[in-house]
């Protein structure tokens, strides 16, 4: 059996280990996965916290990346930017998914762990319950939801639209 485990950081990682080892049994493996928003506006924020990127050198480079105007926006796939969006994801997956990788491990189970960019949540984990074929999701009952019971909330739009039971742990 292949789980999946969905985290924005909010489950406890002993009780979502608990439920993945027992459903994924000993020959089973779990995925733990984040979605992660990134408001592509708050770049030049990261940009200013992380540096910029240089100017292209050489003729040879604006072929690839184009010339950089300081008048002109940044375009969305300027080098520097997705340096720092694969860095800020790569913080993401560490924060929010490492700690349940680490708690299924240690109660000798297979983990691994995935970060993914999306607008989304709930479309984006379908997706990836297809994709990696998952056979249950675990979710948290808080994800998504800025006050608990709303029907909008990423747990209950899985329940909804899932083609994998749902496993939401409060």
């Amino acid at each position: 059996m292949h789980v999946l485990v969905a985290t924005d950081g909010s489950l406890d990682p002993a009780a979502a280990a608990t439920f993945a080892l027992s459903l994924a049994g000993p020959k089973g493996t779990t995925t733990v996965a984040t979605i992660v928003r990134v408001p592509r506006t708050m770049l030049a924020d990261l940009r200013a916290q992380f540096g910029s990127q240089p100017s292209p050198v050489g003729s040879a480079d604006v072929e690839y990346v184009g010339t950089i105007r300081a008048e002109s926006p940044t375009p969305r796939s300027w080098p520097g930017d997705d340096a720092i969006v694969a860095r800020y994801l790569g913080d993401k997956r560490i924060e929010r998914c490492r700690p349940i990788v680490t708690a299924i491990r240690e109660g000798g189970g297979t983990a691994e762990s995935i970060v993914r960019e999306g607008d989304d949540v709930a479309d984006d984990l379908i997706a990836l319950i297809n994709e990696i074929e998952a056979s249950v999701i675990i979710v948290g009952a808080r994800a998504g939801a800025t006050m608990p019971g709303l029907l909008w909330s990423i747990g209950a739009k899985l329940v909804r639209r899932s083609p994998c039971p749902v496993l939401v742990l409060r």
